[in-house]
């Protein structure tokens, strides 16, 4: 349950005004299909999350156990001073037009495409490979990208000038450092 849970808060929190949110409030406003768009988002978190996870279950395998919660650690610290940067959507990275096959295709493509590289996708490795529990942090990892992304979705641009997201990336760096912090002094006690 540790896993799911915090899985589902880092990647909620993170999410808030990451590309991939922006991406969201970009397909919604020029596709205005709503739920292709929640569906699309979902579908490529899921695959996105999925082969992150594995990655994560697959470098723990390598890295000795006594390292392990040091590197980990090392790396919530370093997300939590990358949150710290307010990411930007190129225009290349926003779908120009609509895929034939409709505004799902399109979003699962454009979502898959630039969650690759994301903060959210290297944090589903790093989760996957501290709580070496695939399933409950891929679960975690899709609801909270859901919890950011399908208000975006919903309630548009007006919803992202409301939102204090200074104050918002400030919070998800300080519970990424903490997981940091508590990860490295849990190694340090075993």
């Amino acid at each position: 349950m540790e896993a799911f849970l915090t899985s589902t808060a880092l990647v909620a929190l993170a999410e808030i005004g990451d590309k991939t949110q922006l991406l969201s409030f970009v397909l919604a406003a020029r596709l205005r299909k709503p739920w292709a768009i929640i569906a699309g988002i979902f579908v490529a978190t899921v695959l996105n999350h999925a082969l992150a996870g594995s990655v994560g279950v697959w470098v723990a395998e390598f890295i000795p156990a006594s390292w392990l919660p040091w590197i980990i650690g090392v790396v919530f610290i370093a997300f939590g001073l990358w949150t710290l940067k307010p990411d930007t959507l190129d225009d290349d990275e926003a779908p120009s037009e609509v895929h034939p096959a409709g505004a799902f295709v399109t979003t699962t493509i454009a979502f898959f495409i630039a969650e690759m590289g994301d903060k959210t996708q290297f944090a589903t490795i790093a989760l996957a490979a501290k709580y070496d529990a695939l399933l409950w942090v891929v679960l975690g990892t899709t609801i909270g990208m859901m919890i950011a992304n399908v208000p975006a979705v919903l309630l548009g641009e007006g919803l992202a000038r409301r939102l204090p997201l200074t104050q918002i990336r400030w919070i998800a760096a300080a519970v990424f450092v903490l997981t940091g912090v508590l990860t490295i002094a849990h190694a340090g006690s075993l």
